[in-house]
């Protein structure tokens, strides 16, 4: 859990549900849209001061527009050595997949409807950060 003196700023998880062929970097500028600004301090609410990506995620479009809202693209370029300390960071996102993948309804979509499986996914991720919070506390 990251205090007000950590040097991590807060983590912003949010979900868009889509068919399973459909390209994730299609996706990111609309993700990127929905995310609500964080409350906090007066003043202009906080949004996302940058977004990390692998390698798929690499199109001067999709930078371009991340730079337009005023999000920094951390993402490693085709053909380049990847961006020192990237791995990192990237793990909180693969470790949240792991996590999300433990509620077994959750590692294979079974349901047709999508507002009956995002109902799922956002139990889950209330369990997950009950879990850790209560761990925390103990």
């Amino acid at each position: 859990m990251h205090g007000p003196n950590s040097p991590l700023p807060p983590v912003i998880l949010d979900l868009h549900t889509t068919a399973a062929n459909v390209n994730d970097v299609t996706q990111t500028l609309a993700l990127v849209n929905d995310i609500a600004p964080v409350a906090g301090r007066p003043g202009r609410p906080r949004r996302p001061q940058a977004l990390l990506g692998d390698k798929g995620y690499d199109s001067c479009p999709i930078r371009g527009e991340l730079r337009k809202h005023r999000v920094l693209p951390v993402i490693s370029r085709r053909g380049a050595p990847n961006i020192q300390g990237l791995g990192k960071l990237r793990y909180v996102v693969e470790e949240t997949f792991a996590l999300l993948h433990r509620f077994k309804r959750l590692a294979v979509r079974w349901e047709r409807r999508t507002e009956l499986h995002d109902t799922f996914v956002s139990l889950a991720c209330s369990l997950i950060c009950w879990r850790r919070l209560n761990k925390h506390n103990s």
